[in-house]
């Protein structure tokens, strides 16, 4: 469906290069509608597979509404809550790291004994404001963070001067026991 906006393709799964012993992982797109709100600002929303549509309002002053149709007219909002910065930021770390450590999963099913975890960074923890290779996590506990989601971006790879924030959501691999060490060197240094 194609209102006043602009199609946008946004791919919702990575595609993985086909081998000899694993078939390609399909590329999943999804139609998002972005339309400029003249003095509002920007409304982006898509369908989702019952047929309604959800979507965000960013607004020019830097609130966010998070946006559910109606069900018989996708013109008119059903549900509109207004979020902060912080709570679109926590419920997109919700939403994408789940999805993100879903796929690593699958793609570690062949290796036994490995496994993928998420890790947050807690008010608490020593390592809020300093960086990766502070942590000397690979060396000590020979599990790995792969990515961190950190307000609803994904970075991907963090080098060892990658420095961490509260609220960061780390995606681990390693085994479980290393994975145990990573969690309390995190929490309790």
């Amino acid at each position: 469906m194609r209102r006043d906006g602009v199609d946008v393709r946004i791919p919702v799964a990575s595609s993985v290069v086909a081998s000899r012993d694993r078939p390609p992982v399909r590329l999943v797109c999804v139609n998002v509608d972005v339309t400029a709100l003249p003095g509002i600002g920007v409304r982006k929303d898509f369908e989702v597979r019952s047929g309604r549509r959800i979507g965000v309002v960013d607004h020019r002053d830097g609130a966010i509404d998070l946006i559910v149709y109606k069900a018989d007219d996708p013109d008119a909002c059903a549900s509109q809550i207004q979020l902060t910065a912080d709570e679109a930021a926590v419920l997109a770390n919700l939403l994408g790291a789940p999805q993100l450590v879903a796929q690593l999963r699958e793609d570690h099913r062949d290796l036994p004994g490995i496994t993928t975890r998420q890790l947050p960074i807690v008010a608490e923890s020593r390592y809020a404001g300093r960086t990766l290779g502070e942590t000397q996590m690979r060396t000590k506990t020979k599990a790995s963070i792969v990515a961190v989601m950190r307000a609803g971006q994904l970075h991907p790879s963090p080098g060892p001067d990658f420095t961490f924030a509260e609220d960061d959501l780390l995606v681990v691999v390693g085994t479980p026991d290393g994975l145990d060490a990573a969690a309390k060197i995190l929490n309790h240094g």
